[in-house]
């Protein structure tokens, strides 16, 4: 049961399938007051009030949460997702209670500006510019070298995000990444497109907790799944408790400087870093919990619980850190092998018994367009399912398993999908 004071939430989103989890556990901790415009029947049970505000109008939703917090008690403020966290820090602060600064939150979600403050204290980082045009953009690809990465100022989930290795194919992917979104992302941060360096080598997160200035944590390490060539979605992740990253002092070094480039004080935070030959180099910070169901694979791997430290710093409660599990766990996604209309998808008998399955979930349904990589987002996604094991190994050859139990068909014709809803 809840033993702590009334969080306020910014934001819940529509998605049980990717949001339930993290709410369930913040729930089982702090009572929630959620702040939304309209909340799903599935998250009213883990709520204890609702605020109705236009969350794109953050003068509303400030002026709905300090008129709350007249008469009611507020323990914190947090948001969860990456529309928001810059609300919730001016909320935060506006009340007084457990923040990073907003200008923090800001830079990161400006890759712009976040790119900006590394270079200025020199952390690993990619060469990044602005372009203004499709030529500008193709100028300054010429001067960095192919291949690079077309990708949104302010966007997330890979929505825009383009490799590009010629000049024509740089001008043909400004113009379709500056009208890229991805729920609604548009409507919540600065619009423009960045050329960046395209950085050699994995990728990976660094799920990290930031208790003060100067305190950061490394809690986890998740490894993305390989990826089909050319393209820039996830296409899974796995998090090893037994990771020899989790002890590695340069990868420590470049999270601490970046957390400090951004002036980030307080949170859970999910950076993003490419091990290239040179060291670790830093591809995004995320001033939120990971999305893609990150914090229910830390859980199962390691049984620490992102979700309700991100809560507890948030309400100025002790979080708990420390490891009880030394697993593995993974998540894989299914996308389209073709763009057309989806006929059928189930999952063929058999699926119960297999080993180390924690869940297999079907989020589409038949007659849906669907469009395939490389211009899937991910709406696109058909399923996921997530496996444990004792180690990777295990881990991967369960996911495999598990694909082989998709019954997927698709007829074209083939389906253009608009990304600026």
């Amino acid at each position: 049961m809840p033993t702590h004071a009334p969080l306020v939430l910014i934001g819940i989103g529509d998605s049980a399938a990717y949001r339930k989890d993290v709410l369930a556990s913040i729930a089982a901790k702090h009572p929630v007051v959620a702040v939304e415009a309209s909340v799903p029947a599935w998250a009213r049970p883990y709520l204890t009030r609702i605020i109705t505000a236009d969350l794109s109008d953050t003068a509303a939703v400030m002026t709905a949460v300090s008129r709350y917090a007249i008469d009611h008690p507020v323990g914190g403020v947090l948001a969860y997702m990456e529309h928001h966290v810059q609300t919730a820090a001016l909320i935060a602060q506006h009340l007084d209670l457990p923040h990073s600064s907003p200008q923090s939150m800001a830079a990161c979600r400006d890759k712009a500006l976040s790119r900006r403050l590394m270079a200025e204290q020199q952390v690993p980082s990619a060469r990044s510019m602005q372009a203004s045009s499709p030529e500008s953009a193709a100028a300054f690809a010429d001067l960095l070298g192919y291949p690079v990465i077309v990708k949104p100022r302010s966007q997330a989930g890979s929505a825009g995000v383009v490799r590009a290795d010629s000049a024509a194919a740089v001008r043909e992917a400004f113009e379709d990444t500056s009208h890229a979104s991805v729920m609604n992302l548009h409507r919540y941060g600065p619009a423009g497109v960045l050329i960046e360096e395209y950085l050699q080598g994995p990728e990976i997160s660094v799920e990290t907790a930031v208790l003060g200035a100067g305190r950061v944590r490394l809690l986890a390490v998740t490894r993305k799944l390989p990826a089909p060539a050319n393209t820039t979605q996830e296409y899974g992740h796995l998090v090893d408790a037994r990771d020899p990253l989790l002890h590695d002092p340069a990868l420590l070094k470049v999270i601490e400087d970046a957390v400090a480039a951004h002036d980030i004080t307080l949170g859970v935070l999910c950076i993003e870093v490419k091990l290239t030959p040179t060291g670790p180099r830093i591809v995004e910070v995320n001033g939120r919990l990971g999305g893609d169901l990150l914090p229910v694979l830390v859980r199962r791997a390691l049984g620490i619980e992102l979700a309700q430290i991100a809560a507890d710093l948030a309400t100025g409660a002790p979080p708990r850190l420390q490891p009880v599990l030394q697993r593995a766990a993974a998540i894989a996604f299914a996308y389209p092998d073709r763009s057309g209309t989806l006929q059928q998808l189930a999952v063929r008998p058999g699926h119960e018994q297999l080993q180390g399955l924690e869940r297999m979930v079907l989020t589409h349904t038949a007659g849906a367009p669907v469009s395939a990589p490389p211009h899937a987002t991910l709406a696109d996604r058909l399923a996921h399912w997530i496996v444990l094991g004792s180690g990777p190994d295990e881990c991967r050859s369960r996911l495999a398993q598990a694909a082989d139990l998709l019954d997927v068909q698709i007829t074209r014709p083939a389906y253009t999908p608009a990304c600026t809803a």
